[in-house]
């Protein structure tokens, strides 16, 4: 950890830490170089070490360093001093769209239009380099004063082409909006993407997360499998064209979706045009259910079809023939007849002498003697490594599992690692309370936990006020010993929202409407003659002074008009004045 006064690399002075993370912590610095402001990523200390989360956080500073955009952050510097490894950013004073749509409940149809358009516009250009963000979150979206929308943390981006990357990582980032292909252990495509911005416009408009479950694992499978939840049934002010396009974003079957960000982007645009008033609710092309990519059979016909058109050689006539070179063309025979025959002798002597292919057995529950006896019976080799590992499944001191993995196809005479299971882990649970939940549900999931946040309504708001990312409470007592695998739930406050004193804090009729909108309610005005006010005053309203703004709830307020008996007597001085008029007129129609 660094304070008040620290030197990164003798330039970047450390001005206070702004950001606690599972990975890394952020600080606010003073660059006495270029003498600006800037957000210093630091990894933290205990991971400095581990080569995994090292390459991961490099890997941030190589993918955002080569974008420039006005909707991503900026990124000026990357590097390491005394074995601290940093990240220098561009500095933004703002919040993030997980804080806004907290403050809020959710946002009005129009503004998260706008939100959309420049988080497509700024991923339109990441795509364009071939790289994809893999952890779309409003956590990771910085909203501005002005409105201007920022995109960080490229943490565990990856490079479209990039083939170093394991299964494992392309299921990394946040569950709730994990897209199905990925939470089924599929790679991660520019569609991808596209997926976890439709769950994140669900969460704008809706105030909540489409898919909720007690544990990583439910919410996943219910990604894969379930439906997605009508976003006009929770808000009633969303028009059916944005509903499709929630629809489209978020479809299981990758090939029902938008076909990159660029397309996604020019429907946002046209949303809510009068042409799409009546728009019919959308249906795909293809099964929801079939989520098999056809791109290797199309990539395998458009070779065949490329390789016969390469093959294709003019027809030679016999009378062309006789105009060659005779002697050239018998010598161009004899070599082509030896290659041929050539290419021919190898192949069957490689089909001869070919290393037969051996199915790894399946030795998971053996002892060690036992499992390296039965893969040597396959013609296997058994590595004297033995590695070690931890699981729920099976028996300490028994073979867990092995590498390459059970039912892989491999050559006769490969070498297997077996590994040699320690039972399940031991998690020590401590007091969380106080301590902000993205970090300890970053170290508790490290440690193969599953972590759920919940809420607990809190009746002292001023306390808990700048702080609604602080734990209150947990699930499971301090010095409870959990394993890998079982759940723990983090509670973090909930402050409720109060209908405020319209009368005497003089709201306008429009105000009301704004505010309505923005928090769901609905709206019945009433009018009532009062001569005491001015027309158009609120004098009443149906909802009690500090009251809970429930979702979905009704409003009834009081509006001031002219009494029939004011308008009357408003009317006389016309009356008499016409009169006049009428008397100083003859009946020749000349005027007195």
């Amino acid at each position: 950890m660094f304070t008040k006064g620290d030197k990164i690399n003798d330039r970047y002075e450390i001005i206070k830490l702004i950001g606690e993370g599972g990975m890394a912590n952020v600080y606010l610095a003073y660059d006495t170089i270029l003498e600006r402001n800037v957000a210093v990523k630091v990894l933290r200390g205990d991971l400095a070490d581990d080569e995994k989360f090292v390459r991961r956080f490099q890997r941030e500073a190589l993918s955002a360093s080569s974008l420039n955009h006005p909707n991503i952050v900026e990124m000026y510097d990357v590097g390491e001093d005394n074995g601290n490894f940093y990240i220098v950013m561009e500095y933004i004073d703002g919040k993030t769209l997980k804080q806004l749509i907290k403050k809020r409940g959710h946002l009005q149809v129009s503004e998260a239009i706008d939100i959309m358009l420049q988080l497509t516009d700024g991923l339109a250009t990441a795509h364009d380099s071939y790289i994809i963000h893999r952890d779309i979150k409003p956590q990771n979206i910085m909203i501005l004063e002005d409105g201007l929308v920022k995109i960080t943390d490229f943490g565990i981006a990856m490079a479209i082409n990039a083939a170093d990357l394991t299964q494992t990582n392309s299921v990394m980032g946040s569950v709730h909006y994990l897209p199905p292909e990925q939470a089924a252990g599929k790679g991660s495509t520019i569609k991808s993407d596209i997926y976890s911005l439709g769950i994140l416009f669900y969460e704008m408009l809706a105030g909540t997360m489409p898919f909720r479950g007690e544990t990583a694992v439910e919410i996943a499978l219910k990604h894969i499998k379930d439906p997605m939840p009508s976003i006009k049934k929770v808000n009633n002010k969303v028009p059916q064209s944005v509903e499709n396009i929630i629809l489209k974003c978020t479809a299981k079957n990758p090939k029902n979706r938008y076909n990159n960000v660029k397309e996604l982007n020019e429907d946002l645009k046209s949303a809510l045009s009068k042409d799409r008033e009546n728009e019919e609710k959308i249906k795909f092309k293809y099964p929801e259910d079939d989520l098999d990519e056809t791109k290797v059979l199309d990539n395998l016909q458009d070779e065949i079809k490329e390789n016969e058109e390469e093959i294709k050689v003019k027809e030679v006539t016999d009378d062309d023939l006789s105009k060659k070179n005779s002697k050239l063309t018998k010598w161009l025979i004899i070599i082509c007849s030896a290659i041929i025959g050539i290419a021919l002798l190898i192949l069957i002597i490689t089909t001869i002498f070919r290393t037969p292919d051996v199915r790894v057995p399946d030795v998971s529950g053996l002892s060690t003697s036992e499992a390296t006896k039965a893969l040597e019976k396959k013609g296997l080799v058994v590595s004297s490594d033995i590695k070690k590992d931890y699981t729920d499944e099976v028996k300490k001191g028994k073979v867990s599992k092995t590498k390459p993995k059970a039912n892989e196809t491999v050559k006769k005479g490969a070498t297997i690692t077996l590994y040699k299971s320690l039972g399940s882990e031991k998690i020590k649970i401590e007091d969380y309370t106080g301590k902000n939940y993205n970090k300890v549900q970053a170290e508790l999931e490290v440690k193969g936990l599953q972590v759920s946040i919940d809420y607990k309504v809190v009746d002292d708001k001023s306390k808990y006020k700048g702080k609604e990312d602080l734990i209150i409470s947990q699930s499971v007592e301090k010095g409870t010993v959990l394993v890998r695998g079982e759940t723990i739930t983090l509670y973090l406050p909930k402050i409720l929202k109060e209908y405020p004193d319209f009368v005497k804090e003089n709201y306008t009729l429009d105000e009301v409407k704004k505010f309505c909108e923005e928090y769901g309610i609905t709206l019945i005005t009433e009018e009532r003659e009062d001569d005491s006010v001015k027309p158009g005053t609120i004098t009443a309203q149906s909802r009690a002074v500090g009251s809970e703004i429930a979702e979905r709830s009704t409003l009834t307020i009081t509006i001031a008009k002219k009494s029939f008996a004011k308008e009357q007597e408003e009317m006389v001085p016309y009356q008499n004045e016409s009169t006049n008029n009428n008397d100083n007129t003859n009946t020749s129609g000349e005027t007195n």
